[in-house]
């Protein structure tokens, strides 16, 4: 057991130049993914994010939802039609995305990051003018894209203390609701506090090259040429672009990263090896 205490005295200790790096830092998660639905992942991640919290980092989440969407979508017996492979979001639709989203997700991650000890309030694009978006693509109904943003109220609740919790539902200038890309809505809301990170929590340890290892860092030259000879390809490619255009936007660094590793946002941010694959400029 003491040589438990001397370890963790230890980690601590070389944990204090991170820990310096980051106060004060913006820290924009893109969380979803398996850990969304299982209680203990969904509660180590909450206690992850007080951590940073309490160590001076300021971290915004922002989440997905797709499952349950899909899930309500059946109880309720909305049918849904695609296009090009992708799903049409009528008024019905919309209208149970906001639900879902809003209501049983958005909730679910602010009491978990409550009932660590954290403060956490939720909200979505549509809250303060946060996000106003135009439509995507007339085919697809009420799929939007960022268009403006308007962070004042995520500094609002920094300065209170409050750890923002997202929803990607956005407003268009006509009053609609727009159903808004888990990632891409990340990419935008990092992009607008022009955060030091954007952790980008996925299903896989990275982006990996031809022989299937994870390449720990990057440059956007290097992902548009892996994109080029077809390394990067299918899912990997939008988060590969929502990583660019946040990189374009203004954002520091952006990491590809495992959400399933334990304590992976931590793993990031306070120590020397890091995790998953880290896109910036080049130095």
């Amino acid at each position: 057991m003491k040589r438990d205490w001397i370890a963790t005295a230890r980690t601590l200790s070389e944990a204090l130049p991170y820990l310096q790096r980051y106060t004060g830092a913006i820290v924009v998660i893109k969380f979803g993914g398996h850990a969304m639905g299982d209680d203990a992942e969904m509660e180590s991640f909450a206690r992850d994010v007080v951590l940073m919290r309490q160590v001076g980092v300021n971290p915004v989440i922002v989440h997905g939802g797709g499952p349950m969407i899909n899930e309500m979508l059946a109880k309720l017996g909305v049918t849904s039609e695609f296009v090009h492979g992708k799903r049409v979001t009528d008024q019905a639709t919309v209208e149970v995305v906001e639900m879902v989203l809003s209501g049983r997700v958005n909730k679910r991650i602010v009491q978990a990051i409550n009932d660590q000890g954290g403060r956490a309030v939720g909200l979505s694009g549509k809250d303060g003018g946060l996000m106003i978006c135009e439509q995507s693509d007339p085919e697809l109904g009420f799929v939007g894209t960022p268009s403006e943003m308007n962070p004042k109220v995520l500094h609002s609740l920094f300065e209170s203390g409050f750890i923002p919790v997202v929803a990607p539902l956005g407003a268009g200038r006509k009053g609609e609701t727009f159903n808004v890309n888990g990632d891409t809505a990340a990419g935008a809301v990092a992009a607008a506090l022009k955060a030091d990170r954007l952790l980008l929590l996925t299903d896989v340890a990275g982006v990996k090259d031809e022989t299937g290892e994870v390449v720990t860092e990057l440059t956007p030259e290097n992902i548009r040429e892996m994109t080029d000879r077809g390394v990067i390809a299918g899912g990997m490619i939008p988060k590969t672009e929502t990583a660019l255009a946040a990189i374009e936007g203004g954002v520091r660094a952006v990491v590809i990263l495992d959400g399933r590793a334990p304590n992976a946002c931590l793993l990031e941010l306070f120590t020397d090896h890091g995790a998953g694959s880290l896109i910036r400029r080049p130095r």
